[in-house]
């Protein structure tokens, strides 16, 4: 297993910054994001790219991957067709900008049905979401093939591709060896158990995120610092091992350290090596 970092567990750092503070503290790879503002938005030049690939290498690390938060914004599925072009739009360029920063995958929200943190944007009904979403990611399969990125469709609390065998039955669909699913282990932990996710996906599996949840707590407060929670970490590999993944794990933490923030990135690093069986 590749053990990496997500961008959004840094607080008050750029990406060099970051970038750097997850090599000091073990990590081989991060992954970035694409948002609607920052260093990295849909706007950035090559020549900008070409610059934080350069600062990855300067820094030791590698660029797995690209994320995004802007889907919450313009979903595959939204009821405003308008929303959905914007979406699409979005996905060719978070691919694109992948290829030129070097990672090998991308990972996208598939829209939602309901989203509870965002209570003011309007329920979609399950199915016209499902039809939706199949219908884009039928197109991002052909931008995914032509750039050769994997996109990494990851399970959010959307209400929606709600358990392991929808999520492949959707995967299949798409029919693409270029798309499959950004598992996030603790994601599941809400309504279901990421051991059995990782059975059913299998080989679909394009890339993971760990992240820990305390059921007790509920809702986002129940989201803890890795081993915390309630996520069987000895099940979780063993899964993985029979399923053959043994590709990036990126940790998603959420930084709410009040002082000495960047102690989360050490203490996540020092879990993962615990978690994968390394003294």
């Amino acid at each position: 297993m590749k053990k990496a970092i997500n961008i959004w567990s840094f607080q008050g750092k750029t990406l060099r910054e970051a970038m750097e503070t997850a090599a000091r503290a073990g990590f081989q790879g991060i992954e970035l994001a694409m948002d609607g503002s920052g260093e990295l938005t849909p706007q950035t030049s090559s020549a900008e790219l070409k610059d934080i690939r350069k600062a990855a290498e300067e820094a030791g690390i590698e660029i797995h991957s690209l994320a995004s938060g802007m889907y919450w914004d313009y979903p595959f599925t939204s009821d405003d067709a308008e929303e959905r072009r914007k979406a699409l739009e979005l996905a060719r360029i978070q691919i694109r900008m992948a290829k030129e920063l070097g990672a090998g995958a991308v990972l996208i929200v598939p829209g939602a049905v309901g989203v509870d943190f965002l209570p003011e944007r309007p329920a979609v009904s399950y199915d016209a979401a499902y039809d939706r979403a199949l219908e884009a990611f039928l197109k991002i399969r052909e931008t995914a093939g032509e750039y050769e990125i994997q996109v990494g469709i990851e399970n959010v609390w959307n209400k929606f591709l709600l358990s392991p065998l929808e999520m492949r039955n959707f995967i299949d669909e798409i029919g693409s060896p270029f798309v499959g699913a950004y598992l996030d282990v603790g994601n599941v932990l809400y309504c279901g158990y990421p051991e059995q996710w990782i059975e059913i996906l299998g080989s679909r599996i394009k890339r993971v995120h760990f992240k820990d949840y305390r059921r007790a707590a509920g809702g986002l407060h129940g989201f803890v610092d890795l081993l915390a929670g309630d996520v069987d970490w000895k099940g979780v590999m063993e899964a993985f091992e029979a399923a053959g993944y043994d590709g990036w794990c990126s940790a998603e933490m959420i930084p709410a350290y009040a002082q000495y923030s960047d102690q989360i990135i050490f203490n996540t690093s020092l879990s993962m090596d615990r978690i994968f069986g390394k003294e």
